[in-house]
């Protein structure tokens, strides 16, 4: 046997490398480095056409709170602050619900219902973002304003992130709107992430007499963990980039505040409202240099969520190789 085991192991050294082998390496490393190159291609032209606003704005441009298109003067702090501002609380709550379906779906759900209600939220992504702001303007922002933004103000308005005038239109409606928009990304890819869990882990916390909520808290959130981080940042790059839903419920108002019934502005939004006001270079490379700082927001917060799951995945392993 070890004789002949030699012999295949001394052939299949004989033999040539197939052709197909060399092909299919050099046609994936074209594309991922085609990818880069895409990355790279936009972030020099988004540049080169900002730099009239680059070199007008200078630095002062990251932490300037007004915005006068009038005498010249530019500042991105109240559209960065805004864009973090709706995107985050966002991502949280689409987090907390999204990741509260998935469990339902796999573990808790009758099979009847699982599949359609799972359809029925997977159907959301298909929504065209202006439909969404439509509904945001005509129903869920008057239903805000009478059923949830006044007693908020008045009960807890000595807070400051329910100090100001209770009118619907504001950072509240553009965070429900952004958590009802990310929330089918997050469910949908949690919910796949769960289901990769393997039965053994489950059973093997049953076996021990756990519960239910203990079988899922520590034998498939953790084992689940890293994927679920995943689904966050696809959520959270949705979340930072959109554009017309937003536009249409925040009230579009360049300034800083805590309050989330107060009104804002987000760097998609300005881009889309002013674009064709621009009538001046510096006016116009202002707005392009936003769309460069909406990209570098992008990727640094993209970067900055993958290392945390490389993170989390690499405490994970190291605990389970220790144990």
């Amino acid at each position: 046997m070890t004789v002949q085991v030699g012999a295949v192991r001394a052939e299949l050294g004989r033999r040539r490398p197939r052709f197909g082998e060399p092909v299919f390496r050099g046609l994936v490393a074209l594309a991922s480095l085609t990818v880069l190159a895409i990355i790279a291609g936009l972030i020099i032209v988004i540049a080169s056409t900002a730099s009239t606003g680059i070199a007008h704005n200078g630095l002062g441009f990251l932490w300037g709170t007004t915005w006068d298109p009038v005498r010249n003067v530019f500042g991105a702090l109240p559209f960065i602050y805004g864009t973090l501002l709706t995107a985050v609380t966002a991502l949280i709550l689409a987090m907390l619900i999204g990741v509260g379906v998935a469990l339902f779906l796999v573990e808790l759900s009758p099979r009847w219902l699982a599949g359609p209600l799972g359809f029925m939220i997977e159907m959301l992504a298909a929504i065209p973002s202006v439909v969404y702001g439509l509904w945001g303007i005509f129903v869920l922002a008057p239903w805000l304003r009478d059923y949830v933004e006044v007693p908020l103000h008045s009960t807890l308005g000595w807070l400051p992130f329910f100090s100001g005038y209770p009118i619907g239109i504001g950072n509240l409606a553009a965070v429900v709107v952004l958590t009802i928009m990310v929330l089918p990304t997050v469910a949908a890819v949690s919910r796949d992430v769960i289901s990769a869990v393997p039965g053994s882990q489950r059973e093997a916390a049953l076996a021990l007499g756990a519960t239910r909520w203990e079988t899922i808290r520590m034998g498939v959130l953790p084992y689940a963990r890293s994927g679920i981080l995943g689904a966050g940042i696809l959520g959270l790059a949705r979340g930072v980039g959109e554009t017309m839903a937003v536009t249409m419920v925040i009230g579009n108002s360049p300034t800083i505040s805590l309050s989330f019934l107060a009104q804002g502005y987000t760097m998609a939004s300005v881009i889309a409202n002013e674009f064709t006001e621009a009538t001046t270079n510096v006016y116009r490379s202002s707005l392009i240099e936003i769309g460069l700082l909406l990209l570098i927001v992008t990727l640094i917060v993209n970067a900055a969520a993958r290392l945390l799951v490389w993170r989390v995945s690499y405490t994970s392993t190291s605990r389970s190789l220790a144990a």
